[in-house]
């Protein structure tokens, strides 16, 4: 059974970086950094199976009418069980009202099925 937390009291934050390295869901930061990223966010949702990490998200909000979804990750033999569905609504209840903006590269059809749109511009640096 999978518990769900909106906080990071205990993370392992060495373990879970192991984790995302093995998934190719590591995008180079440090294990620091990774916890600071977290620390930072407006809003993060944590899913649990006993003491190990297997999902997470984290969400950047202005407050106001904004919000950006992002880091939504479940460990490759958890998916399919709505683990990444409840993370995201976790999230989106965090910011009734406001826009909330995701990007993936190939999970497209996750998103689509909570209701997101494609978009078909977007923009980096």
């Amino acid at each position: 059974m999978i518990a769900y937390r909106s906080d990071l009291v205990g993370v392992d934050w060495e373990a879970l970086k192991q984790d995302l390295i093995s998934d190719r869901f590591h995008n180079g930061r440090t294990t620091n950094q990774l916890r600071q990223s977290f620390e930072n966010s407006a809003a993060v949702a944590m899913g649990y199976d006993g003491e190990r990490c297997v999902a997470n998200g984290r969400l950047l909000s202005d407050g106001v009418g904004n919000a950006y979804v992002i880091d939504v990750w479940t460990q490759s033999s958890y998916r399919m069980r709505g683990i990444g569905r409840r993370i995201m609504q976790m999230l989106i209840d965090t910011v009734p009202g406001h826009h909330v903006y995701a990007h993936t590269d190939d999970a497209v059809g996750f998103y689509e099925k909570l209701g997101f749109r494609e978009q078909p511009k977007g923009m980096a640096l």
